[in-house]
């Protein structure tokens, strides 16, 4: 999940049946420590943190010093950008603790409470050196640029200077871009009331299974709906999306003032949308992602020749949306032990050298990861690498599907970034772009397919791990571009004036999911409930991020290719795109890598394999 985000360590867990997986985890306080990710690492107690946050928040005011100094002297200038890079630093450090204390139980008033702390801390720091940016574009670019290459020490925040004045037109005043920086103490509403209702408060929907009651939260949804029982697999979708649709009109106002939010902060900062301002910080092109919406839409025969073999290989008359995550061969359910997971994942990790493997090892058995789901724990899963100098944690529903193998091999591959980077990089330059951060998770996934099919000789395990692949395929290029179009519909009829409410929400859906799963061809019935799954995708809050799960799916396409199968100078380069972070813009990060996203080869290829 995001560039600089999760991961534990794992003893001994027999093979049991999914519905006993479940029973014994539901309570974290029966989840045994080697399960749970360790956040000592970060800060030894809750006073620690106290203690620290304090201490920051006390040096607020110390930035001011600097003001009116930056263009004076290049020693003027470093000590200015390293308090800065300091203090952002330890804000990072302070909020990874307290976002991922409140992740584990979000009904712990406590660290939801830090995490609005720190909220208002970093706004107050964004305001208090609001003057940094505007001050050096006073100055002659010229002479700043001067000072990097006067003073060695100011090289690592050349990329970050050459920004800032690419960025020029972007950039209001001191007392604009403090208004901007104090915004930042209501920005985040929306997306805090999406994640205190849908983890915390929401009443999900219950119903027996195999005799139990069964509370259909987010991990329980995920397991169920992969049921092979087809009859439980409709009911738990009804009853799932039709309990999240009664709360329609709630999650409507959140997404809509998510959507103000991006829209003022692209007026405030003079973009054009608000897709090219959440472009602009990877100085990505507006026309990548327009292209990959028109490419998607045009190769969607390809997205309905699976979904017709799916349904063929499943022996139905008729395909419906909720048969899509069910096993795709018949008494070949896939379950792995955490053990199981682990040892194949290493095994996978070959291609790419020890040392990369070791640091992996180490995320598997010193505790950097958080497992099992349990009442009240934020759902999905990410990897948090923002912790500069400690390490990244993994953040894992794991279910025991081979669907939750690649969850933890995709979510290591974050980490593995993040932790390079971290390693080779100053903190200024560590926080990599989110259009290059599902290169490394996607890659991962790509080399444990690989390894299981090379591994596996029975056929029908075999058919079942390439029926995952193309489940992969269907999640990550086009059902993540079908969530693209859907956010650059809201966010274009949002800055038109238009009304925007749950109901139009729930029909701008459905309209879309008819249209990519073929409902009116009869390739893939797309039910009427489904109308209300937009509110059970919390990526919207992130605003154009999805995309880059689809362009990253790409490049990893093609990048897997010269790791499994080129020369140890092509592994070389990969690893040496890790450890780049923010030290080029992304497009040119990939092409020194060996993939080059302005030219249409990466998907061209990807399609090739997804047909073949």
């Amino acid at each position: 999940m995001k560039t600089q985000q999760i991961l534990i360590s794992l003893s001994i867990i027999l093979f049991m049946g999914t519905n006993a997986l479940h029973s014994q985890l539901k309570d974290r306080a029966t989840l045994e420590d080697q399960y749970k990710w360790d956040l000592s690492h970060l800060f030894e107690s809750d006073q620690d943190w106290r203690k620290e946050k304090e201490s920051l928040e006390s040096r607020i005011k110390e930035i001011e010093r600097f003001k009116g100094t930056l263009a004076q002297s290049p020693q003027a200038l470093l000590e200015a950008l390293e308090f800065s890079s300091q203090f952002r630093k330890e804000l990072s450090r302070l909020y990874s603790y307290a976002s991922m204390a409140s992740d584990v139980d979000t009904r712990v008033s406590k660290y939801a409470g830090m995490k609005q702390e720190m909220s208002k801390l970093s706004a107050s720091y964004s305001a208090a050196s609001s003057f940094m940016v505007p001050e050096l574009l006073a100055a002659d670019p010229s002479r700043i640029m001067g000072f990097v290459d006067q003073k060695p020490e100011l090289e690592v925040y050349r990329f970050s200077l050459e920004n800032i004045f690419r960025n020029r037109a972007h950039t209001g005043s001191q007392e604009v871009e403090e208004i901007i920086a104090l915004s930042g103490l209501m920005s985040g509403n929306a997306s805090n009331l999406y994640s205190t209702l849908y983890n915390a408060d929401f009443p999900y929907a219950k119903m027996e299974i195999e005799g139990k009651e069964v509370k259909l939260n987010p991990a329980n949804f995920a397991l169920y709906r992969a049921s092979e029982d087809r009859a439980l697999r409709s009911q738990v979708f009804e009853a799932f999306f039709g309990k999240m649709a009664e709360f329609q009109r709630t999650f409507g106002v959140a997404l809509s003032g998510n959507l103000n939010t991006a829209l003022f902060y692209a007026k405030a900062k003079k973009h054009n949308s608000t897709l090219e301002a959440a472009l602009n910080n990877g100085n990505i092109p507006v026309s990548v992602y327009d292209n990959l919406i028109h490419s998607v839409n045009d190769n969607l025969a390809t997205f309905h020749r699976y979904l017709n073999l799916r349904k063929r290989m499943m022996g139905l008359d008729t395909l419906h949306y909720y048969d899509l995550y069910a096993p795709l061969v018949e008494n070949v359910d896939l379950e792995y032990s955490v053990e199981e997971a682990i040892e194949k994942i290493m095994a996978s990790l070959d291609p790419l050298g020890e040392e990369y493997k070791k640091v992996s090892h180490r995320a598997f058995h010193e505790r950097w990861i958080d497992m099992y789901p349990n009442e009240g724990k934020r759902s999905g899963a990410y990897s948090n690498g923002s912790a500069y100098d400690i390490h990244p944690y993994i953040l894992m529903n794991y279910n025991g599907k081979y669907n939750d193998v690649t969850t933890l091999t995709h979510e290591l591959g974050h980490t593995m970034h993040s932790w390079l980077t971290n390693q080779k990089q100053a903190y200024v330059n560590a926080n990599y772009s989110i259009f290059v951060a599902e290169v490394a998770s996607t890659l991962n996934e790509e080399l444990l397919n690989d390894y299981i099919l090379r591994e596996i000789k029975d056929p029908k395990v075999r058919l079942a791990i390439l029926g995952n692949y193309l489940e992969g395929a269907k999640g990550t290029l086009f059902r993540q571009t079908q969530f693209a179009e859907f956010e650059r519909i809201i966010h274009e009829r949002n800055a038109q004036g238009l009304s925007l409410t749950g109901e139009s929400f729930d029909e701008i859906y459905l309209e879309l999911t008819r249209k990519y799963y073929g409902h009116d061809q009869g390739i893939c019935v797309v039910d009427d409930y489904i109308q209300s799954e937009w509110s059970y995708i919390p990526h919207f809050y992130y605003n154009f991020y999805v995309y880059q799960y689809a362009t990253s799916f790409t490049a990893s396409t093609a990048l897997s290719e010269k790791v499994l199968h080129g020369t140890q100078e092509d592994r070389d380069r990969y690893l040496n795109f890790l450890a780049a972070g923010s030290t080029r813009h992304p497009v040119d990060l990939l092409i020194d890598a060996g993939v080059d996203m302005n030219s249409s080869l990466p998907f061209d290829l990807t399609m090739r394999k997804i047909n073949a």
